[in-house]
């Protein structure tokens, strides 16, 4: 089938729900899974970069490394002094400032992040076949990367990777690489430092998808909206959410941080004359995520738990060495294994290539966090 396998052959009516006396048994079949990780790497340097990338994308220490610099995310990259590649909004008095934190130490990959965004923002499921070539919708996604000796990333039974898992969406930036190419102004700063998206503007160059360093902006290749537009079909637009635009063939999306429950709470500050106060505002993806990975709010407000959490030792930002100032910031992953069952793994920095000399400080040479080939680079969020 499309959407998985057919597991009605496995029960009968003595057994609907366990299935005893099983045997499987290797096919020597292939089976092809729809990953959306490598997307947008145009070429073998595109994923060789990424790959030098990895440890300053992914942070993570050990606790001991933690005790002994708490602050060990920051000096993961080698961030040179110069000035910013892109301009300034005009305006930076914000009234409020939303912002994102995602603990890597909470996040465990559940994909229930972009599932909740995808029914709070309208995001079509456009199915396996087109995310397989490049096509997928959804703003989230949830990138994973392993950890193990370099001699076995080629074999197909490694020997118990670790697995990081990356939340993955719009790092709303200050100084947005995409609103400095659209040639329409379609995507533009807000009044509080949102990059905001003018649908009914965008003409779909796709210039802003190609300037994201972070690959997180979408472009309607279908008319997703054309079957609920239908007479018979009306009653299926009671499934979309009111308060989000249904977006049309040849316009680009990417995540708003839910701009629509933002409003409405401005709306209640207008009409109460309250402050808006931490926690009010969660995100679709913040109030699904089940381990409290998420947290979101008003960076103006020191006492908020995004504000915390961006002053945390443990913060950075995704690829801070663009100056592109996001407002998302990450809480790099520690690790505290029993020595005698998974021996701690060390990895550089990301800021060189394997093959130069600062590819493995503060570990041996023989270990490094990599992308290894597809085979572990699962991504089941449509298969």
């Amino acid at each position: 089938t499309t959407v998985g396998f057919n597991s009605y052959r496995l029960r009968t009516t003595s057994t609907m729900h366990v299935a005893t006396g099983v045997e499987a048994r290797p096919t020597g079949k292939e089976y092809p899974l729809a990953t959306t990780q490598d997307h947008f790497a145009i070429d073998e340097i595109g994923l060789q970069i990424t790959e030098w990338r990895v440890g300053g994308l992914v942070r993570e220490g050990t606790l001991e490394e933690y005790h002994e610099t708490p602050d060990f995310a920051a000096h993961r990259v080698h961030e040179i002094d110069a000035d910013d590649l892109w301009d300034e909004p005009e305006f930076r008095d914000y009234a409020n400032a939303w912002g994102m934190s995602v603990d890597l130490n909470k996040c465990i990959g559940c994909n229930a992040c972009m599932v909740a965004c995808q029914a709070e923002n309208n995001v079509p499921i456009v199915g396996k076949e087109q995310v397989a070539i490049g096509r997928e919708m959804h703003w989230i996604r949830i990138d994973r990367y392993f950890v193990g000796d370099i001699a076995q990333f080629d074999d197909p039974n490694p020997e118990s990777p670790q697995v990081a898992n990356q939340m993955m969406t719009c790092q709303q930036c200050e100084t947005a690489p995409c609103e400095q190419v659209c040639p329409v102004a379609a995507t533009t700063h807000s009044e509080e430092g949102l990059n905001d998206m003018a649908y009914n503007r965008c003409v779909g160059t796709r210039y802003c998808a190609n300037n994201c360093p972070y690959k997180v902006r979408r472009f309607n290749y279908f008319h997703n909206t054309g079957y609920i537009e239908k007479p018979e079909n009306q009653l299926l637009q009671l499934v979309m959410n009111p308060e989000v635009t249904v977006r049309s063939r040849g316009v680009m999306e990417k995540c708003t941080y839910c701009v629509q429950r933002i409003a409405a709470a401005r709306t209640d500050v207008r009409i109460t004359g309250q402050p808006i106060v931490d926690g009010t505002v969660q995100t679709a993806c913040q109030q699904a995520c089940s381990t409290r990975a998420i947290e979101f709010g008003d960076l103006n407000d020191k006492e908020s738990r995004v504000s915390k959490a961006h002053a945390d030792k443990r913060a950075y930002a995704l690829l801070s060495e663009l100056k592109t100032k996001p407002r998302m910031r990450y809480l790099a992953r520690v690790r505290n294994p029993h020595p005698r069952l998974s021996p701690p793994v060390h990895h550089g920095h990301g800021g060189h290539g394997p093959s130069e000399e600062h590819a493995t400080e503060g570990g041996d040479a023989s270990h490094a966090m990599s992308r290894p080939p597809v085979l572990y680079d699962l991504d089941t969020s449509e298969i």
